[in-house]
Parts: structure tokens; C-alpha cells; sequence
């Protein structure tokens, strides 16, 4: 008997206005794995995991996490049952320091003050912050602010940890610097399901890509498998990119 998925969405679908966000999108995260949701901009990646996390209720469709239907339920009930995610733009308490950042998340489970502080230092360790604990997290560059991001994400002891773009704005050797942190955390236990733009990441890193265009996916597999497939290509470079490249390939 195959093992249930650690996260199972069943036709998802919202609409804001006359705009079809999502739709009717299914899909199965297992646990222990590391994958990546991409797709061109305005896509509705980060509409689609606000749906999975409980920012948003859809309006059609469930989503299941262990086996339960959590559709709609509040986003700080599913981070206590295990499910956190990250923000596109990180916005640490910019007058704390990167302990007391840290610590915020690590008291979802950890009432005692001493005890969060101490698991914060342990979480920074992960994400190469523990040289900048005791700094303000406002004098932190873009690349530490998106360490920190994780670093409060993982202190709330995720089973899946949803990363939106935690790559973003980065230059090409933060990129580098990151990715081998990303890898430690899945090695270490937690499920990953990370929303990418940068394809180096996704090539290194990602066992399962899901492609998501105008609010449907459109295509599952390898990264290697999906960077082929015609309609991938379309929705990112254009009707007819693939017929060009092929061409051009000739």
C-alpha cells in the first residue's frame, strides 16, 4: 500500500474578482522529499501556497495535511500541527536582534524565554547566522535578512517547510551559498516544497518540479524532464519559443 502524501491538495481553486488565480489544482507532496513549484510571474505560485498555509480559504478544492483536512484553517494552527512558510519579502523586527528574531518563532512550541534564546542559537548554527546573533536584524544585508527568514521558519520545528523565493535578490555566490543550506535542512528531516525563479536552484536542488502558468499546472516531473517540455517553455519564453529553440537546435 502506497504511503499517503504529507501534503495533498485536491482541486484547488480561487477566483479574486473575474481573475481564475488558481484552478482546480491537484497535487501530492510526499514526506522526506525536496521540490519546487516555478512558473512565469503572476503564475499564482504564492496564491496557491497562501491557499495550502490557511492565508487564504479557497473556493473549491481541499487541502489535506497527514491525512487531515485543514482547508481554510488558520495559518498559525497549521504551524503548530507542522506546516510554516516564508515570505517573498522578509520583514524581521528590525530593532531586535537576530536572537530575538529567531526566538519569535521558536516560542510557537517553547513558552520559556531561556529556552527559545538557546534554540535560536542552535538554528542560526543551521543557516550560518551564529556570527550575527547578537546584531540588530535591520543592520543585516538582503542575504542575511533571508537567512533569518529561514532561520525563524525552522525554529518553529516545521515537518514542511514551504520557501517562497528564500533565493530572491540574491547575487550569483549568495545563490551558491545558499543552496548547500536549503539541501542541509531536507537531509535533516524536513519536507521542502520551495517556489523558485532562480533554475540553478531548482536544477540543483529539486527531486519533483510542478510548472504552474495562469494559475494551472501544466506539467510534473524531473527538473530536467519539465526545462523540456514544450508547454514550459511556451508560458515562459512565448507562443512559439519552442518551435524556435528546436530550430535554432537543428
Amino acid at each position: 500500500m502506497a504511503e499517503s502524501p504529507l501534503l495533498a491538495l485536491r482541486g484547488l481553486s480561487i477566483a479574486f474578482g473575474g481573475l481564475r488565480a488558481v484552478q482546480d489544482v491537484s497535487l501530492d507532496v510526499r514526506a522526506g522529499t525536496l521540490s519546487a513549484l516555478i512558473g512565469p510571474n503572476g503564475a499564482g505560485k504564492t496564491t496557491l501556497f497562501a491557499l495550502m498555509s490557511g492565508f487564504l480559504k479557497p473556493d473549491a478544492g481541499q487541502v489535506l495535511f497527514d491525512g487531515q483536512d485543514i482547508t481554510g484553517r488558520a495559518p498559525h494552527l497549521n504551524a503548530r500541527a507542522g506546516m510554516t512558510r516564508t515570505f517573498q519579502i522578509v520583514q524581521p523586527f528590525a530593532a531586535q536582534t537576530v536572537r530575538e528574531n529567531i526566538a519569535v518563532g521558536a516560542h510557537l512550541h517553547e513558552p520559556r524565554r531561556a529556552a527559545a534564546l538557546a534554540q535560536a542559537e542552535q538554528v542560526a548554527q543551521q543557516v550560518g547566522l551564529a556570527a550575527q546573533l547578537d546584531k540588530p536584524a535591520g543592520d543585516l544585508t538582503v542575504a542575511g535578512r533571508k537567512r533569518l527568514e529561514l532561520a525563524r521558519a525552522l525554529a518553529t520545528r516545521p515537518r514542511l517547510l514551504l520557501l517562497d523565493e528564500v533565493l530572491a535578490g540574491l547575487n550569483p555566490q549568495e545563490i551558491a551559498e545558499m543552496i548547500p543550506v536549503v539541501r542541509r535542512i531536507a537531509e535533516g528531516g524536513v519536507t521542502v516544497l520551495m517556489i523558485e525563479h532562480v533554475m540553478q536552484a531548482v536544477m540543483n536542488l529539486a527531486e519533483h518540479v510542478w510548472v504552474l502558468a495562469q494559475g494551472q499546472l501544466i506539467a510534473s516531473g524531473t527538473p530536467a524532464e519539465v526545462t523540456a517540455d514544450e508547454r514550459v517553455i511556451e508560458a515562459y519564453l512565448g507562443h512559439g519559443a519552442a518551435a524556435r529553440l528546436q530550430a535554432a537546435n537543428a
